[in-house]
């Protein structure tokens, strides 16, 4: 990773790791793609790789961010999803000719049809976006349990009951927070050891 910038938070899910560039939106906010390189970088993790990026492909890219995590929170809380989000979600979708090919180890790879088609990326990002939101994969949308994330998620447990979106940092903060509470309560009450 490039110095300088926070680390990515990386998962399973496409269209739910995007929207984790930008963590913490109820606390001290942290953008993971601040330039449009950071943007390339994010990209390049996913199989996704461009050459370069503009300022306005950036400003696309997070204006899709925000609609899937706008669309997602909504479809997890199991509320009618905002239409400005859903129109944006479907603009990129539309908007992207990458294709997709089969490898020869037999895996799916998406092609851009241009090494700088940030659109085509985006567009691979909506389509995933989409078929979650829809319901079309095995899993359920949730909202991490901690009160400055609230990162949309894509839970595939099998008891679909997991409650943070990355048990290394929100998972781990908040029972970290819970054991130092409970802690200083028992010293208070003169139980503690």
């Amino acid at each position: 990773m490039r110095a300088g910038f926070p680390e990515f938070r990386l998962g399973s899910v496409l269209a739910t790791s995007f929207t984790g560039t930008l963590s913490e939106r109820f606390g001290d906010p942290v953008e993971r793609i601040p330039t449009p390189q950071r943007l390339v970088d994010w990209l390049a993790v996913y199989d996704l790789a461009v050459e370069s990026c503009t300022p306005a492909q950036l400003e696309l890219a997070k204006e899709l961010r925000e609609s899937i995590h706008a669309a997602a929170t909504a479809a997890a809380k199991q509320q009618p999803l905002p239409k400005p989000a859903v129109q944006v979600i479907n603009d990129r979708s539309a908007q992207g000719r990458a294709t997709a090919v089969l490898t020869p180890e037999g895996t799916r790879r998406w092609l851009l049809s241009s090494p700088d088609r940030v659109e085509d990326a985006l567009g691979v990002i909506a389509a995933d976006a989409i078929s979650i939101i829809a319901g079309e994969r095995d899993g359920r949308l949730a909202l991490c349990a901690s009160p400055t994330c609230q990162a949309a998620f894509f839970d595939t447990s099998r008891s679909r009951t997991r409650r943070w979106c990355d048990m290394n940092t929100c998972g781990n903060r908040e029972k970290k927070a819970r054991f130092y509470a409970n802690q200083r309560n028992n010293a208070r009450s003169g139980t503690g050891s």
